[in-house]
């Protein structure tokens, strides 16, 4: 039980339909669509498009998507990759023969073929009710009307400025006269709200063929990329097997590589090995959570890639063996040496969407184009923002994720899904590009080893361990409660750019028959049910 008078939030309660977005604009959206009949997939597809509108430096039409599906509340759970690949011609020769030594934010090649539209067609037609037009109509009315700016995504665009003013069509639609604008200030996107009236009707084709293709396709090419009309007329995503591991009797089930997710099943395996318990901020539980993580990236780093192209080991991964193996390697009195595979990161923008309806269909969805404003590269004819998600991969021969041509990069962006019992209990993501598989091994530890519940977890501190380095990121209350014993133990303590990431989650409480909804503080959004 929260204490009411701190400050904080309460769980939302529903019994007919739950949404926990990060922009209350899309909430609202994905109760209206559930009201109106909607399912769940149709909810999460519409308060995404909204986000994509009202939240555009988190996610767009021009990024990727990922989402982890269960019908009528069982335990069968179904996996969508929708991430794109690389050109064709993105062969790896042509990069060394060029000088291209890395990917950057803002390069052409950073843009893969854009995969979230294809996904939304495909789900909703698959698994939802409603047509494309209805669920696509309030993100439309929103772009083609305007919107109010709300308090996180006025400081995303206070951050991001330089990176707008580069491209003339992000200057035009984000900055005012050049300036960030105010809390409360009106934006317009009168280019997306078209090229989503064109999806809603017409589907992919609305966005992978005709004027809008050739629109993305002319503006990249202009700046040396390698997309042709036929990258983006052939995109296409699947569906996959999730990969699952038990962590005190609950089921954890994550997309599979090319994704991270398979490295919250292996720091979950990790943690499993040490008895937890006490204070969950205590400096030993927490140090026990970095060593895990700083194991777990170094794995991940080297071998995680898009599986179609590369040998991934994902059993030995999640192998018990390799478990008890890194666990060993955990001394609780000083940092251990892990060899550092990649330079430093940085946090990254994203949207997680979780939605439940009346039947207890369940959609846990993510929608993401990388860091805040991806690359800060817009189509200036159909609006569309790209991603800059080919930036993960490397310009180094023989590397698992090195680039390559049509090929997946290497994905921070997870949905999570619990099950137990034959039951969907937990629906869940944690935002915040590299830090989102420690966020979901943190968050699933604070309820099943402290047993908070899921807002409480949420609202708690956070604290991220750079992968290949000593280096650990700890928000302000951390840092003034066990920074110097951590910096005692062999780590440099530093502040994070902002808040570390951002939560969503919905608990299905079956003797209830009742929809718990949580949000985090450190975005705009909320969790409502009805």
């Amino acid at each position: 039980m929260r204490n009411f008078e701190m400050p904080g939030r309460s769980v939302a309660v529903g019994r007919n339909g739950m949404a926990a977005t990060s922009h209350p604009m899309a909430t609202l959206t994905a109760i209206e669509i559930l009201k109106a009949g909607g399912k769940a997939i149709d909810a999460a597809v519409g308060a995404c498009a909204v986000q994509c509108v009202v939240e555009a430096g988190s996610t767009g039409i021009g990024g990727d998507c990922f989402a982890l599906l269960a019908a009528n509340g069982n335990d069968n759970v179904v996996a969508y990759n929708g991430s794109g690949r690389t050109p064709a011609a993105a062969h790896f020769d042509w990069f060394r023969e060029n000088g291209v030594a890395s990917i950057e934010r803002s390069s052409p090649h950073a843009v893969t073929i854009p995969g979230a539209v294809e996904a939304w067609t495909r789900l909703v037609a698959d698994h939802g009710r409603m047509s494309l037009a209805e669920i696509l109509a309030p993100a439309i009315a929103l772009a083609r009307d305007g919107y109010g700016i709300t308090p996180r995504v006025a400081v995303d665009i206070s951050k991001q400025r330089d990176l707008l003013l580069r491209d003339p069509s992000t200057r035009r639609i984000f900055l005012i006269n050049d300036q960030v604008p105010s809390v409360g200030s009106v934006q317009r996107q009168p280019e997306l709200a078209q090229t989503l009236e064109a999806i809603g009707v017409l589907g992919r084709d609305g966005f992978y063929r005709g004027p809008v293709a050739d629109d993305m396709v002319t503006r990249l090419n202009s700046l040396g990329g390698l997309h042709t009309l036929e990258d983006f007329a052939s995109a296409a995503g699947e569906y996959v097997k999730p990969v699952s591991a038990t962590y005190r009797g609950w089921t954890v089930h994550e997309c599979p590589p090319n994704g991270q997710g398979i490295v919250a099943l292996m720091i979950l395996k990790i943690l499993e090995r040490f008895e937890r318990k006490g204070d969950p901020l205590g400096v030993d539980n927490l140090h026990i959570e970095v060593e895990a993580t700083r194991l777990a990236y170094a794995a991940r780093d080297r071998w995680v890639a898009d599986t179609a192209v590369s040998d991934v080991p994902v059993e030995f991964l999640l192998s018990d063996k390799l478990a008890d193996d890194l666990a060993a390697r955990i001394d609780i009195n000083k940092a251990a040496e892990v060899n550092a595979i990649v330079e430093s990161v940085e946090h990254s923008d994203t949207v997680y969407i979780s939605v439940v309806d009346k039947e207890r269909n369940v959609a846990s969805f993510i929608n993401s184009i990388f860091h805040p404003y991806g690359s800060g590269l817009m189509a200036p004819n159909s609006g569309v923002l790209f991603h800059n998600r080919g930036q993960s991969f490397v310009v180094k021969e023989g590397h698992p994720n090195a680039i390559g041509p049509r090929k997946r990069p290497m994905h921070t962006i997870i949905p999570g899904l619990v099950t137990r019992a034959g039951k969907s209990v937990l629906s869940f993501g944690v935002m915040g590009g590299h830090y989102q598989a420690m966020g979901h091994a943190h968050f699933l530890s604070k309820l099943f080893d402290f047993d908070l519940d899921i807002q409480s977890a949420i609202d708690l501190p956070r604290l991220f361990p750079l992968p290949g380095t000593a280096t650990v990121e700890m928000e302000e209350r951390l840092r003034a409660s066990i920074g110097h014993d951590l910096e005692a133990r062999g780590f440099t303590v530093v502040a994070p750019n902002w808040a570390i990431g951002g939560a969503q989650a919905i608990w299905i409480d079956d003797q209830n028959n009742t929809l718990l909804g949580a949000s985090d503080h450190r975005k705009d959004g909320c969790a409502l049910g009805f």
